[in-house]
């Protein structure tokens, strides 16, 4: 744990406040991040970042190991060392992986204009952008199997996001032939699968889906954002896939000029606080 403590507290060294989409704020004594911004990109607490870097935690989960890697832009490399120093096996090819690459997370980091969010193989959200919590609602407040976009959908229909019969259809079939193709690629990983059970035994319209030879896939679309404060507004969305991985980015851009892109705007400025 002493070795653990020691390399997390220079991999936060090296992580400029920019880097990380933060703003620098006042005078600094190192250039790096500070231990509470390092647990506000974690989505950890600040004594437990303390208690790690001090030795005196126990074996993080690979679920806090993961968040550090995201949050501290390691490589693939150093996201296997830090596995190995915590005393946990190296993330196995055979099991989704929540691993986001610096690159991708740069891109989430100064596209501050566009909502976007991006999701593992199984289309559970692992990361996102402010305004896409402000448009949305806040991902941070779901838990456990309610960040997975599919289980949303199936589970709790009627969110922000106002869909005809026929765009609900086509999400549909589209989702579960990416839940069909991320099982023939991991087929041993088992969230993916009782994810996938789950779905089956409760629900019929996913069972239905499941069952039968349709294929779709996802296409540049326009939705429509019932926002609870700003109103509706009509908005365009993509499905970008990253290469070399099974992450995907979900993007809402507006045409300039507007009312949909004007209506961005106020949510950059309102962030999640409620409108007067």
């Amino acid at each position: 744990m002493g070795e653990l403590g020691r390399t997390l507290h220079a991999w936060r060294d090296r992580v400029t406040p920019e880097q990380a989409g933060l703003p620098a704020g006042g005078r600094r004594r190192a250039p790096g991040l500070r231990r509470e911004e390092l647990a506000q990109l974690a989505g950890l607490s600040v004594d437990y970042i303390v208690r790690l870097e001090q030795g005196r935690s126990d074996s993080p989960s690979v679920q806090v190991l993961t968040a550090l890697a995201r949050a501290l832009r390691l490589s693939d490399a150093e996201r296997n060392h830090l596995f190995v120093l915590a005393g946990e096996v190296e993330p196995s090819p055979g099991r989704v992986s929540a691993y986001i690459p610096p690159g991708v997370q740069r891109i989430v980091d100064q596209l501050d204009g566009a909502p976007l969010c991006v999701c593992d193989a199984a289309w559970t959200a692992i990361t996102w952008n402010s305004l896409f919590a402000a448009m949305i609602g806040d991902p941070s407040q779901w838990h456990g199997r309610w960040r997975n976009i599919v289980y949303r959908h199936f589970v709790a229909p009627g969110d922000r996001v106002v869909q005809t019969p026929e765009q609900q259809r086509d999400f549909r079939i589209a989702m579960v032939t990416d839940l069909r193709a991320s099982l023939a690629r991991y087929p041993h990983d088992a969230d993916l699968q009782a994810l996938i059970d789950e779905l089956r035994t409760r629900y019929d319209g996913f069972a239905r889906l499941w069952d039968q030879p349709v294929v779709g896939f996802h296409r540049s679309e326009r939705k429509t954002i019932q926002h609870p404060e700003v109103g509706a507004f009509t908005i365009d969305c993509d499905v970008l896939a990253v290469p070399g991985s099974d992450l995907r980015l979900v993007v809402y851009t507006a045409e300039p000029n507007t009312e949909a892109a004007e209506k961005l705007r106020l949510l950059s400025v309102i962030g999640l606080q409620a409108l007067t």
